[in-house]
């Protein structure tokens, strides 16, 4: 993967026949809109699902904030369905089309022509003692935690074949470039554009001032594993949902996922002028 292409932001012609349609739970004006994007595109003839993901569906809309969009960016990414968000929750980085947008953003989807970014994912997995070896899509980030660890963390971690360091933090955070402005931002990482084929690590309150965030080539495989003296479990965390339970036999590995979302954007959206918006950014 090259460090940024133009296969970043692209110009997509597709022909819908079925949309998935998203919505935050238990929140009633997101199941309106949702009924009211629902009969405009079957007066256009497109089946539309509800509530569901599946490899069938040709756009996949989201109406919530970024946290609904990253529960069904994992699903969406290895099927490579398009995924257009409606920004219904409060900060909206990912889904970034406001509820008055709605309309509009849908007629481009029925025209058949949309800008998409294709969102760098991680994917995590966890080999060990009894372990599937199953994995798991992250578009924001791959945390450690304490989890029942007293202790500060010690975290040897390698990029392929070399050492990096031994981290002592409470933690560490595997970051994407569309994450570098959650959790990462706030344990003191730095803000990554979003097309720079990347992965962030960045320690959390770590033991010494020294240890420092750094920024590695995408094509990085990483490991990293516990060293702990006493029984102690360390809590592996992707976009937020608690998924593993890490112990000193396990071994946590991360690269680039193979699929990238697919996220339907504003042909006018500007990431600069998004960050001084949402985050105040430069502001002063």
């Amino acid at each position: 993967m090259p460090p940024l292409s133009e296969a970043f932001r692209i110009s997509l012609n597709f022909s819908l026949k079925h949309a998935g349609i998203v919505s935050k739970k238990d929140y009633a004006p997101a199941a309106e809109l949702a009924d009211s994007i629902s009969k405009r595109l079957q007066q256009h003839g497109i089946t539309v699902s509800l509530g569901s993901v599946s490899n069938d569906l040709d756009v996949l809309i989201v109406l919530g904030g970024d946290g609904t969009l990253l529960h069904v960016a994992d699903k969406a990414a290895r099927y490579s369905i398009p995924v257009l968000g409606i920004n219904m929750g409060n900060l909206g980085f990912l889904t970034e089309r406001t509820e008055e947008e709605a309309t509009a953003a849908v007629d481009e989807l029925i025209s058949g022509t949309v800008t998409i970014e294709n969102r760098m994912m991680l994917k995590a997995s966890l080999a060990g003692d009894g372990r599937t070896g199953k994995s798991r899509y992250a578009l924001n980030e791959v945390v450690i935690s304490k989890g029942t660890v007293d202790r500060v963390l010690k975290l040897p971690t390698r990029a392929d074949e070399e050492y990096i360091t031994t981290y002592k933090a409470d933690g560490l955070i595997f970051s994407t470039p569309t994450g570098s402005t959650a959790y990462n931002l706030s344990a003191g990482g730095p803000l990554v554009y979003p097309g720079l084929a990347s992965i962030l690590v960045t320690p959390i309150c770590p033991f010494l001032l020294s240890s420092r965030p750094v920024l590695l080539p995408a094509n990085s495989r990483l490991r990293t594993n516990l060293e702990i003296e006493e029984h102690g479990k360390a809590h592996i965390i992707v976009d937020g949902q608690p998924i593993w339970e890490m112990t000193e036999k396990d071994t946590l590995e991360i690269e680039v996922a193979k699929h990238p979302l697919r996220l339907i954007i504003s042909p006018h959206r500007d990431y600069f002028a998004i960050l001084r918006n949402k985050l105040d950014w430069g502001v002063g």
